[in-house]
């Protein structure tokens, strides 16, 4: 049985580079099927950080992600509890262990760790082997176990916790290598083989900076506000640290739980790009099932003013604006150019499309060719075919229309295809809109 964990302590919100140890903790276990559990348990002995709303959401945050854990503080489970606070009797009986064999010894109050003085190496899946020389003891001080308050150091209970629950691969962050040679320690004094080990790369700022609590993106929660489908920002995640071996990006993901392994994550550090991570939510968007979509986003427009009884109606929009689109979030300003009788000139649009005689004119000729078209005649071929007739007419190429068509039905300079955005609008709205433009021209 393979059995990873994530042991998030709820201090704050779930941060972007905790997502991505438990994705692979997550990742890893998926892939070995019934074989395989995800442990969520939690760290929370800093009574004085600890809040419940950070306890919150963080399972919010992963259920969002699609992390579902098999065994948890809310699930229970076997090896429970799964809150470190509740397993004070559990680290008591294994710190007596150490005290009857004589590896721990009392220093002003707080009890050390009898290191063995001997190198030790870390046999990691990821950084190979490493090794640190325990004889020097200037520098591998005998390490403090349980503190002069009864309270019991992170090393120690994390060893036990992992021992109790059977965890058979400690999948984490890279800068708690150095830490693994400690843990080791404790492993053989209580007489246990150690999990295997896999530390993963640091995601760093593009300036080389390790992520800090206020950088953009940082939590998981940005993400959830901002518009983004939790698969795009899962395969995001994946591939911080971890490539496939033919440099696939946009991956499904039954497709990364199969690929995902040990010998596609790399050592160097990863370079977090929010600006790919949109991309990424872009390729989604444009895959989606329009219904999953206008499902998620259908609060916001109706926030937005847009009517939303006609699903239909709202389906064709969808398909016409998303590519448009990288983010749930711009999809309301574009369902937007489909409603409304009138509209607002903006200025720019104004200054380039109506602010001198010809243009007007031109804009007047164009009104006029619209209103000549019956209810029979407003599709999107017709309408091009009349535009092309006046085109001829003014001696212009019909490419110099589209522009002051599009400020007299939307007052806008840039938005959705011009064609299909007649065609649903209609013609009694396109031609009141163009009579209100005209008027404040």
């Amino acid at each position: 049985m393979i059995r990873t964990r994530f042991a998030p302590s709820p201090t704050g919100y779930l941060h972007v580079g905790g997502a991505r140890t438990a994705l692979f903790n997550w990742l890893y276990a998926r892939q070995h099927g019934d074989n395989g559990k995800f442990i969520l348990r939690v760290e929370d002995t800093d009574e004085a950080r600890n809040t419940e709303e950070a306890f919150n959401a963080i399972f919010d945050g992963m259920r969002w992600l699609g992390m579902e854990w098999d065994e948890g503080p809310d699930k229970g489970g076997e090896f429970g509890p799964y809150r470190q606070s509740e397993r004070t009797a559990i680290y008591d009986t294994y710190f007596e262990k150490l005290v009857a064999t004589g590896r721990v010894y009392e220093d002003d109050g707080a009890w050390r760790f009898r290191f063995d003085r001997r190198p030790i190496t870390v046999h990691d899946k990821v950084a190979g082997d490493v090794t640190i020389d325990y004889r020097d003891e200037s520098n591998t001080p005998d390490m403090v176990v349980k503190r002069s308050n009864g309270g019991y150091v992170f090393h120690f209970v994390n060893v036990v916790d992992d021992i109790e629950m059977r965890i058979t691969h400690v999948i984490r962050g890279d800068d708690h290598l150095s830490n693994t040679h400690k843990h080791v320690q404790l492993y053989e004094a209580f007489g246990v083989e150690p999990p295997v080990f896999a530390h993963i790369p640091l995601i760093l700022n593009d300036n080389g900076s390790k992520m800090s609590k206020r950088d953009d993106g940082a939590s998981v929660l940005s993400y959830i506000e901002g518009g983004y489908l939790p698969d795009a920002v899962i395969n995001f995640l994946s591939l911080l640290g971890w490539s496939p071996k033919d440099g696939s990006e946009v991956l499904e993901l039954a497709e990364i739980i199969e690929r995902f392994g040990f010998d596609g994550i790399n050592r160097k550090s990863s370079v977090f790009d929010l600006e790919k991570c949109r991309w990424f939510n872009g390729q989604y968007l444009q895959a989606a099932e329009p219904q999953a979509i206008l499902g998620i986003i259908t609060p916001a427009l109706s926030t937005a003013g847009i009517p939303t009884d006609d699903r239909a109606l709202l389906e064709r929009i969808l398909l016409l604006v998303r590519e448009k689109t990288r983010l749930l979030t711009e999809l309301p300003q574009w369902f937007g150019y489909f409603f409304g009788h009138t509209v607002t000139l903006d200025d720019d649009a104004k200054q380039k499309a109506l602010n001198t005689d010809e243009q007007i004119a031109t804009a007047k000729a164009i009104d006029a060719k619209l209103r000549s078209l019956t209810d029979d005649q407003w599709n999107e071929a017709d309408i091009k075919s009349a535009l092309n007739d006046l085109a001829t007419e003014l001696d212009v190429k019909m490419g110099k229309l589209m522009f002051p068509l599009r400020v007299l039905v939307t007052g806008q300079a840039g938005g959705p295809d011009l064609m299909p955005l007649l065609d649903i609008i209609g013609r009694d709205t396109t031609i009141t809109r163009a009579k209100s433009i005209l008027s404040q021209a």
